[in-house]
């Protein structure tokens, strides 16, 4: 796999990278399954989530911008009931871009915002749901390959945030901090117009 990305990488003649004054558009989509199976039953955790985000390139180097993510995931243990999470981001990102050639380019995006998420477990003693807000933090350096008139993959392998989560009705109050170089790997598409 990685060999046939290279060469693709190396076959593709691109246009020069985005210039200033342009806009930039693009994300990420994801669609994870699990199914599990224990000698006491088995469950099944699904989970979808797409993360768009839009932003103008004021410099041949600096891009600002807003992204924003929804997420929604269930859980079904097998006679103890299921949950499911539904998680909203919206905030704003600075990206920092350095040209390697015309095709190839490394950049590093700092994103900052407000997030929320709604939990709710349903089971045989009654439905439980919980709602908590919070702020989250982080940077993702990555490699932009530029495919074809502004169109372009943008490769990440992980990166470093903080997320805070204070949940109502004196639930708990969550604090996270990730970094996750090498344990995570995302593939997304951008176009430069």
């Amino acid at each position: 796999m990685k060999k046939m990305l290279l060469i693709l990488a190396l076959s593709v003649f691109g246009f020069a990278n985005a210039q200033k004054g342009t806009v930039l558009v693009g994300g990420n989509i994801g669609y994870t399954s699990t199914n599990r199976e224990f000698q006491t039953g088995k469950d099944k955790i699904s989970q979808f989530d797409f993360s768009p985000r839009v932003g103008y390139q004021f410099n041949d180097n600096w891009t600002v911008g807003g992204e924003f993510l929804i997420g929604s995931s269930k859980s079904e243990v097998e006679g103890a009931g299921e949950s499911k999470s539904n998680d909203f981001k919206a905030g704003a990102f600075l990206r920092y871009s350095v040209p390697l050639s015309e095709t190839f380019a490394v950049f590093a995006d700092l994103g900052a915002g407000f997030q929320n998420q709604k939990n709710t477990v349903y089971s045989a003693l009654g439905d439980n749901e919980s709602k908590a807000d919070g702020i989250y933090a982080s940077i993702t350096p990555a490699l932009f390959i530029n495919m074809k008139k502004g169109f372009g993959l943008n490769f990440s392998i992980g990166g470093l945030g903080y997320e805070t989560l204070s949940f109502d009705n004196n639930g708990a109050d969550v604090n996270s901090f990730y970094f996750n170089f090498g344990k995570t790997v995302n593939i997304g598409i951008s176009k430069n117009f």
